[in-house]
């Protein structure tokens, strides 16, 4: 910290301004190391890889889509089918190396125990990743809905 110069002043003040030179010497010592050390971390292995040519695999997550309407009734990827053959294809399903997602698309009128049970069939299974399928509600000027029995204004 510097107290001034070499003036002997009797009413010289200590000086209040920062000594740059130390900050700006150990910048530049930074910069220096940081010029060196930069292109050791860009250094790449420069490999000859062999030519194939066969198209690259497709990773596609494997999906079982099952529906469940008003009634109970049960549709496997569209298709109508009983409780015992959906319970069947979770068990063939859950045999494989990479079991598949199931999406589960559920009315509103169906009756929670059809769903647990499909639900407990799939798990026992060792189908382990269930997802349920919604649609978005519709829009609307409000962020809320209305309570049931509202009057609307």
């Amino acid at each position: 910290m510097g107290f001034g110069g070499f003036e002997k002043k009797p009413a010289s003040a200590p000086m209040s301004d920062i000594n740059m030179t130390p900050l700006i010497d150990v910048m530049l010592v930074l910069l220096v190391i940081f010029i060196i050390t930069a292109p050791l971390f860009t250094h790449a292995i420069r490999l000859d890889l062999p030519k194939v040519a066969a198209a690259p695999a497709r990773q596609l997550p494997q999906t079982i889509s099952l529906s469940i309407d008003d009634a109970g009734h049960l549709f496997w990827n569209g298709k109508p089918a009983t409780f015992e053959a959906v319970r069947a294809g979770f068990i063939d399903a859950g045999k494989r190396a990479e079991p598949p997602e199931v999406h589960l698309r559920a009315a509103r009128a169906t009756r929670y125990e059809v769903i647990a049970q499909i639900m407990g069939a799939a798990q026992q299974a060792g189908l382990e990743r269930i997802g349920f399928v919604t649609e978005p509600p519709p829009a609307s000027p409000s962020t809320h809905p209305a309570p049931a029995g509202a009057a609307k204004p």
